[in-house]
């Protein structure tokens, strides 16, 4: 993937990961990785359509999956597609916490493990300087 590319989707999605908001500069030991939706194995596509960024955490636990399983219905459903739906369709901050609104929200937060502790702990460190939840459209 050329330099523009990536260039491209860094201010795309304004330098935060496009499943968990966490903003690049808030994270500046972290490297965040230009990843594809559809993971190569499945679709040879390296559009920017199909190129998000996502946080360390959020790329190693999305790895290839395109579904998981709603833990409230049990129905395996798609995870959140950046490219295709609204942040704020599937999901809401509630304190530190992302909680998951729909069946794609939900299976997204468990299986990107949003809110386990560590993830919580920086999160509320940013909430208290005011560098946290963004402000999303």
């Amino acid at each position: 993937m050329d330099a523009a590319t990536r260039e491209f989707v860094h201010t795309r999605s304004r330098h935060r990961c496009e499943y968990c908001l966490l903003l690049q500069s808030s994270a500046p030991f972290l490297t965040f990785h230009v990843e594809h939706i559809i993971a190569s194995q499945h679709l040879q596509d390296d559009g920017i359509d199909n190129l998000a960024l996502a946080c360390p955490d959020c790329n190693r636990h999305k790895g290839p999956n395109l579904s998981s399983v709603d833990p409230l219905t049990l129905q395996i459903v798609t995870l959140f597609h950046p490219r295709r739906e609204r942040w704020t369709d599937h999901f809401s901050v509630v304190n530190a916490n992302i909680a998951g609104l729909t069946p794609i929200g939900r299976a997204t937060a468990k299986l990107l493990r949003f809110n386990d502790p560590e993830r919580l702990a920086i999160r509320e460190a940013l909430q208290q300087m005011d560098e946290w939840p963004p402000h999303r459209h």
